[in-house]
C-alpha cells in the first residue's frame, strides 16, 4: 500500500473515505511512502500496491486499463482545488497573477 508523505503533525496522512453520509479516516501502514503523486502512480503502475490518488491524476491510466479503481463506493467526490491566502489588500502583484491564473472559469 502507498500513502502520502508524513504530515506536519508527524504522522502519515490518513486516507479519507465517505459512503452514505458516513465518513471514515484510515491510517495505512506500508513498506513504502512517497512525497510525490507521480511516484505513487509510477509504483502502482509497476504493481507494487494501491495508491490513494485523486482520480483526475490517473484518469488516463484508468481509461487505458493500466490502473483500476478500488473502493469506488467509498470515494469522495472531488470538489476542486482550493487556494487560501491572507487578504487581497496585502497581496503582492505576483500573488495576484497566481490567484487570477488559478481561478476557475467555466
Amino acid at each position: 500500500m502507498y500513502q502520502h508523505a508524513p504530515s506536519d503533525m508527524g504522522g502519515f496522512y490518513a486516507w479519507e473515505f465517505q459512503k452514505n453520509g458516513r465518513e471514515m479516516r484510515v491510517r495505512v501502514d506500508g513498506q513504502l511512502s512517497f512525497n510525490s503523486s507521480v511516484a505513487q502512480i509510477d509504483a502502482a503502475l509497476k504493481g507494487y500496491g494501491i495508491a490513494y490518488i485523486p482520480v483526475d491524476l490517473v484518469e488516463g491510466h484508468v481509461v487505458a486499463g493500466r490502473l483500476r479503481p478500488v473502493l469506488e463506493d467509498w470515494s469522495q467526490p472531488f470538489t476542486g482545488y482550493h487556494l487560501y491566502y491572507p487578504s487581497r489588500r496585502q497581496m503582492s502583484p505576483a500573488m495576484a497573477v497566481v490567484v487570477d491564473a488559478l481561478q476557475y472559469r467555466p
